[in-house]
């Protein structure tokens, strides 16, 4: 039977030996300096960042003011006729309201995404006129979320709707571009927490505000997480101190729910712990799982790990019975809490600074390169089917796939499967990592582009250089226009996944795309091709 620590309405349990690095966290007074703020915990390299940085140990309690006028214009929004609301965000911005209103099946769609087909089904005029939408940006630049906000604004004055700005709400920082604008515009604003990194940000206006509008109780939440946050401090019984260990003990965690009832936490906890930790090249990849019985639980360079689920009988580390071991057990607003705080203990032990994110903007300037001086000229070396091949000198989809996985092969290699594509329309295409995964000993991630960009995309770049990657590309049927762009949502999408690629080679890292010319046909193709490799 493994450790189980409970405290403040959650529980960890774990079956592996975490006693040393428990033991230093308390003994080093960590919990005590991360509730007290200390920014001078994670060396003198990381202080100043970590000042500025800290504010989600106790924003909960700010947060507790955005339940008063959240209500009042939800309820004025309902006197209008909207029901829907529309998210604009990426990553820090769109991931935590994604995981409250699909737990709690709230009238919320998240656009994160670039792909003209996602953009099309979401403006479309059927759930237009019921909508309202949320522009989430911390920084109030973020050329996804501009680009959608254009997108909209254009499409409601298709409709003849033209005094829409009554329509949008603005979450940003204190003296951001989106600030000026909703001024301008006389749009609904909402100031986030400054001292709050964006993937921190689960319990503040980013992750209450649009789940508040679409009838999410956010004071239970608040409450939960207050709850939780009692026992930062203790002696005893610490949940938060045994994840953080856990993190830390290996090189990759594996996350999967197992009934919880809390849906798709693995998603944001994957960009937290992947965007905090995998830097200074070392780090603690995640990977999500589809459910508990996903290929790529288990391995002696990982630690699995449940989000809900039976906390008895969990079997040492290297067992190869598909038991987790780690389960973590409790409610949103405190699983909210507790990672993060686990999040910041790991960067303890690993030495690493949890609040910066050196490489993010990286793909971003090679976009923006791009789109200023056009695509790069690329020729497939081979087409099979509905696919066509760069970066590898096989004939075949499944050549080009084995040829790749040969350099997986290594102890501490992963892979890495980047799809820009729709997340909707081709869902199917996530199918690739559990295939991957039963066909490799390395331990495979997913991640829908450009949104992991913002999650894994800085582990990739800046985390262990063992990273292999296949790039999948689609091609586009109907474009949408960015209105005050001289690019399209498809040429942005095209220069985001060709920025990202640079990035990677140019670290020599292996990397393989494959472009579908014909979606459907082209996901059914890597899917057969995947199960008949050896």
């Amino acid at each position: 039977m493994g450790k189980m620590e409970a405290a403040g309405g959650l529980a960890v349990t774990t079956g592996i030996d975490v006693g040393a690095n428990v033991e230093r966290l308390k003994t080093e007074g960590v919990p005590a300096k991360v509730a007290a703020k200390d920014p001078t915990l994670w060396g003198t390299e990381a202080e100043a960042e970590a000042a500025i940085r800290l504010g989600w140990v106790d924003t909960f309690e700010r947060s507790k003011e955005l339940v008063a006028p959240l209500a009042k214009l939800r309820a004025e929004f309902g006197e209008q006729g909207i029901d829907h609301i529309a998210l604009c965000g990426m990553g820090g911005s769109s991931l935590a309201p994604e995981v409250i209103s699909r737990t709690l099946d709230l009238g919320l769609s998240v656009l994160d995404t670039t792909d003209p087909g996602q953009i099309l089904a979401e403006i479309g005029e059927e759930s237009l006129r019921r909508t309202a939408v949320v522009v989430s940006s911390k920084s109030g630049s973020t050329v996804e979320t501009d680009s959608q906000r254009r997108a909209f604004e254009a499409a409601f004055e298709g409709l003849g709707i033209t005094d829409h700005a009554g329509r949008f709400v603005f979450v940003t920082d204190p003296g951001s571009q989106l600030e000026a604008l909703a001024a301008e515009r006389g749009s609904h604003l909402f100031l986030a927490d400054a001292n709050v990194g964006g993937r921190y940000s689960a319990l503040t206006a980013f992750g209450l505000v649009p789940t508040a509008l679409a009838g999410a109780n956010i004071s239970e939440l608040i409450e939960q997480a207050e709850e939780f946050a009692t026992t930062i401090t203790n002696e005893g019984d610490n949940p938060a101190v045994v994840l953080g260990a856990v993190i830390a003990a290996q090189p990759t965690i594996t996350v999967a729910d197992d009934g919880s009832g809390i849906v798709g936490l693995g998603d944001w906890a994957e960009q937290l712990i992947a965007e905090s930790l995998g830097k200074d090249g070392k780090g603690t990849l995640p990977v999500v799982l589809e459910g508990p019985a996903a290929p790529g639980a288990r391995g002696s360079d990982r630690v699995y790990t449940t989000v809900g689920g039976s906390s008895t009988g969990l079997p040492n580390s290297g067992s190869s019975l598909a038991m987790p071991d780690t389960v973590v057990n409790g409610s949103l607003g405190a699983q909210f809490l507790v990672w993060e705080l686990a999040t910041a203990y790991a960067g303890y032990l690993i030495g690493i600074d949890p609040f910066n994110q050196p490489n993010v903007t990286e793909s971003k300037e090679n976009t923006k390169r791009i789109l200023a001086e056009g695509l790069p000229e690329e020729r497939p070396h081979a087409v099979d089917g509905a696919i066509e091949i760069y970066g590898s000198h096989a004939e075949t989809v499944g050549g080009a796939i084995g040829e790749l996985l040969v350099d997986a092969d290594s102890a501490d290699a992963y892979v890495a499967v980047m799809a820009y594509l729709d997340r909707i329309d081709d869902a199917d295409a996530a199918r690739l990592r559990s295939l991957l995964s039963d066909r490799t000993g390395a331990p495979v991630t997913w991640g829908w582009g450009p949104r992991f960009l913002h999650s894994t995309g800085q582990f990739h770049k800046g985390g262990r250089q063992t990273g292999v990657f296949l790039q999948l590309t689609g091609a586009v049927g109907e474009d949408v226009e960015i209105p005050g762009r001289e690019y399209t949502f498809a040429q942005l999408q095209a220069a985001q996944a060709a920025g990202d690629r640079q990035a990677l080679q140019s670290r020599n890292r292996p990397l393989v795309r494959l472009h579908l010319t014909d979606r459907k046909r082209g996901v059914n193709q890597l899917i057969h091709a995947v199960r008949e490799l050896s």
